[in-house]
């Protein structure tokens, strides 16, 4: 649950009592939303408190250091994004794989965008490297284990990263261009050719 941060507005008319125990969900959901529109440079104190509603002081409080605060957002982020994850449905169906992937984007495409931007980064900022290598191992491994129930065997390192790979390709062009029903439409052809992948297992 999100504690509350009680924006800027409301402490004109009366002494605010600051509770440096609260807030810091939300000072984290709010730098996630600053670098999904600006990219990791624009992350600074001033912009997460803007964003926030909160003074420059209380985010220099909660985390101390730019590059705490960016730590900070990263694990923030991969934790949502794994909790948001819609890739480990679990019934080994193909029909219902990766089900809810546009849901997804529709409601959470600042975090979908901090992550390409943290991708990004990377390239500048190898310190960044070993977390992200942390979430997408995560996501190939949802991926792998999903496959595996569906074809009811095991599958190849390839095969499970050339399936990501177009999942996280329609997340990207969702993200850039709308197109919803794109998304939709891509998920039914791949998951037509799962059932025929998990017919030809049946057969062997």
């Amino acid at each position: 649950m999100t504690d509350p941060v009680e924006p800027a507005g409301d402490r004109r008319s009366r002494k605010r009592v600051t509770n440096y125990g609260t807030g810091r969900v939300a000072l984290l959901d709010a730098a996630v939303r600053v670098v999904a529109r600006g990219g990791l440079r624009s992350l600074t104190y001033r912009a997460v408190a803007q964003e926030a509603g909160v003074t420059h002081g209380l985010v220099v409080h909660h985390f101390g250091s730019r590059d705490a605060l960016i730590e900070e957002a990263v694990s923030h982020a991969i934790h949502s994004s794994l909790n948001s994850s819609a890739l480990e449905i679990g019934t080994g169906k193909p029909a219902d794989f990766a089900a809810g992937l546009g849901d997804m984007v529709d409601s959470g495409p600042e975090l979908q965008a901090f992550q390409y931007e943290l991708l990004l980064e990377a390239r500048r900022r190898p310190e960044l490297l070993p977390q992200l290598r942390s979430l997408y191992e995560e996501y190939f491994g949802a991926t792998a284990r999903e496959l595996a129930r569906i074809l009811d065997r095991p599958v190849s390192r390839g095969m499970s990263r050339l399936v990501f790979a177009a999942l996280e390709g329609l997340v990207l062009h969702q993200l850039a261009f709308g197109e919803r029903d794109v998304t939709e439409e891509a998920l039914t052809e791949l998951r037509g050719l799962l059932e025929r992948l998990s017919e030809d297992s049946d057969t062997d």
